[in-house]
């Protein structure tokens, strides 16, 4: 029996006048006087389930303080087994959700052009969960999938080819996953059958430093911008030279320890991150003896024209679809 309907109006509070925004963190947080929070960009988060327009299957997997969206491509009953993507989505660590419309829309769409298991993870946020959390929910997120404790991983999963991808903070997560003791241990230990990380995809990274690289400004007031966000959401960092946030800092891990065999870093032409990113590639090929290309196992695809994770936004336009063709063929390299 349907629940009735109540017989008058249900009465919403007007927000009270004076409670007073305190904290800005442009479209992705808002922060009030008396704790309250927005995050004013974020849309309403989709449910998981069957997607009509792939064929693809989803779920959610709730595991203690994180949980994980699964997708499942309709080619997964044919029998061979498939990469597994563990993607880890963007939004300053403060924003957005793997039930965002957005990630659930290029997840669906990354797990059908593959074909790839796709694990989204829906780590937890800052304010209420400052950083480290949400590495170490990444971080309990991967281990996971290399344990094959889901049946999905189990039956369908090729634990020889687990890639890492993420965009903006989540691409900064995906280094971090990338170079942590415990998985670069795990790749040592590959001819003892410890699964090791095929790949790493960094979409538009979440990197800075307190020195400018290519033609970043030079300024130190332009260079302070957007450092708030950081010290914000990472209350115990050291500053802008963090090897969290600065992967190239002198007190950071070398490069050539990262624990995947190849990686491939995509920057925009209007994202004020590009030169980063163009820096992060060229050091990690360097690390490894070599220019970007095959040789060195690093890959860089510049997109002309576009903005800071514009596939996310208009994902039907020509440069967001190339850019998921080049990431299907990265995956599916031998």
């Amino acid at each position: 029996m349907a629940p009735s309907k109540p017989l008058f109006p249900v009465a919403v509070p007007a927000p009270d006048p004076s409670d007073e925004v305190v904290r800005e963190f442009g479209p992705l947080l808002r922060i009030y006087k008396s704790g309250r929070i927005e995050r004013p960009l974020v849309a309403p988060p989709v449910e998981p389930g069957h997607d009509a327009a792939t064929g693809v299957q989803s779920k959610d997997v709730h595991l203690g303080s994180y949980s994980a969206r699964l997708y499942l491509p309709p080619s997964a009953g044919a029998g061979a087994k498939l990469p597994v993507v563990v993607y880890v989505h963007g939004g300053g660590f403060v924003a957005e959700s793997a039930a965002s419309p957005n990630y659930h829309l290029f997840l669906n769409r990354l797990a059908a052009a593959c074909p790839a298991l796709a694990v989204s993870v829906d780590y937890r946020l800052a304010p209420e969960h400052p950083l480290p959390a949400g590495y170490d929910d990444c971080l309990a997120a991967l281990k996971w999938v290399l344990s094959a404790a889901d049946p999905w991983v189990a039956a369908h999963g090729d634990l020889a080819r687990v890639f890492v991808a993420g965009d903006s903070a989540g691409g900064n997560v995906c280094h971090h996953l990338a170079i942590h003791p415990d998985v670069v241990q795990a790749q040592r230990a590959r001819q003892a059958g410890a699964p090791p990380l095929k790949g790493a995809v960094l979409i538009h990274p979440w990197f800075w430093g307190s020195e400018a690289v290519g033609e970043e400004p030079r300024d130190p007031a332009a260079r302070a911008m957007g450092v708030g966000l950081w010290l914000f959401a990472c209350p115990e960092t050291n500053g802008l030279d963090d090897p969290r946030m600065n992967p190239l800092a002198p007190a950071a891990p070398g490069l050539h320890t990262l624990a995947c065999e190849r990686v491939m870093v995509c920057a925009a032409e209007g994202d004020f991150l590009r030169w980063r990113g163009r820096a992060y590639a060229e050091a990690v090929a360097a690390a490894r003896g070599g220019d970007l290309g095959e040789a060195a196992g690093v890959e860089l695809l510049e997109t002309m024209g576009e903005g800071h994770v514009f596939f996310l936004f208009k994902p039907d336009c020509y440069e967001a679809k190339e850019m998921m063709h080049k990431m299907v063929a990265f995956i599916n390299a031998p």
